[in-house]
């Protein structure tokens, strides 16, 4: 499908596709993705074209990223579908796009930990600023709705007795950590759409992410659960840096994306959604142990080794933060994947082919 050559990637391309109720609501619509060549921006347009093909919705898509070499290393031969369109800028300059657009789905932002602490004024500007112009952007061409990408972290370190963390339970944050600066500008961005909603009828919602992955993620992903599934497939004992206490709950990018189009169709204006499959809540410790076991014929144990300067890797402080999906689910959606699923299906995709190309 679309010329998709990673097999599990084009099964949940197909199967989002198949969405009756989400494509009616997209008919003769067209989207604008921020982001797009990320992996839940790049896996929402082939999703997007897919369920014109399949359902023949008349959708059309048009793709902002950065670079057209990255864009054919993403799309390949799907760069060259009628539905879809590219405009090339960078959101921290104004969006100049002079087409008709219906909807928005804001997802271009810097997902590296290391990142957040080596480039944190880059964090906050590319948040704050680039959001600032594509709100301004779905002002102008007074779409239908937007939603912007958020994150789990915006809740910070949650109260210890909170055994769920819903949309209004807010935690502590501290702003004196360059650490801070992508969970901080992801909370004023928030604040942002909100007034955007508020004083300019900007119809948009906020969809808080939990950690996501699945088919598409690259072999060098710097994401824990990047590092996990390489460890299983060169066969090396998982080092964690810290105890791994730290709890979370996890998604995979198929339900992810369609949890985000749910709330984009679906969704209150100016409200905030928790995606994240309740089921998978675990500590880091547990999901390293669990991934260890994933092959019994390539057997290989959790080390725990913490460096001296481990506030240089950019981990968060240890907390547990299980997110309550239940305001999603009432839109209609549903969770397919679980952890273990989500691991395999990611490790057997394309990112299996990675190790020959490190």
């Amino acid at each position: 499908m679309l010329g998709i050559k990673d097999r599990i990637l084009a099964e949940d391309t197909k199967e989002l596709a198949q969405n009756k109720e989400l494509a009616e609501m997209l008919r003769d619509s067209t989207v604008f993705v921020t982001g797009a060549t990320g992996l839940l921006g790049s896996q929402l347009v082939f999703a997007l074209l897919a369920m014109n093909r399949v359902q023949d919705v008349r959708l059309r898509v048009v793709a902002m990223a950065r670079s057209e070499k990255k864009v054919r290393q993403v799309f390949g031969s799907a760069a060259d579908e009628e539905a879809l369109c590219f405009y090339y800028g960078n959101v921290e300059e104004p969006v100049c796009y002079e087409g008709a657009v219906d909807y928005i789905v804001h997802g271009a932002s810097p997902t590296s930990s290391r990142f957040f602490v080596t480039n944190p004024v880059e964090t906050i500007v590319t948040a704050i600023e680039g959001t600032k112009h594509i709100l301004e952007f779905a002002h102008k061409k007074h779409i239908k709705g937007m939603v912007y990408l958020s994150s789990l972290e915006v809740y910070g370190t949650p109260d210890a007795g909170k055994e769920w963390i819903k949309e209004a339970d807010y935690g502590y944050i501290d702003p004196l950590s360059v650490r801070s600066s992508y969970s901080e500008g992801k909370r004023m961005v928030e604040c942002l759409c909100v007034s955007y909603a508020k004083e300019y009828g900007v119809p948009v919602k906020l969809a808080r992410l939990s950690q996501t992955f699945g088919a598409g993620v690259a072999y060098q992903d710097g994401r824990v659960f990047a590092e996990f599934a390489r460890c299983a497939v060169e066969q090396k004992d998982i080092v964690l840096h810290t105890e791994g206490n730290t709890v979370r709950s996890y998604c995979y990018a198929k339900d992810a994306i369609g949890a985000v189009l749910y709330v984009l169709l679906k969704g209150t204006s100016g409200e905030a959604y928790n995606i994240t499959n309740m089921d998978t809540a675990v500590s880091i410790r547990e999901m390293a142990e669990m991934v260890c076991g994933l092959y019994p014929d390539r057997p290989i144990s959790v080390r725990i080794e913490i460096p001296k300067d481990v506030a240089s890797f950019g981990y968060n402080p240890e907390m547990v933060i299980r997110l309550d999906s239940t305001k999603l689910t009432g839109l209609g959606w549903k969770p397919t994947v679980g952890l273990r699923e989500m691991f395999l299906r990611m490790i057997e995709s394309g990112f299996l082919n990675g190790e020959e190309n490190k």
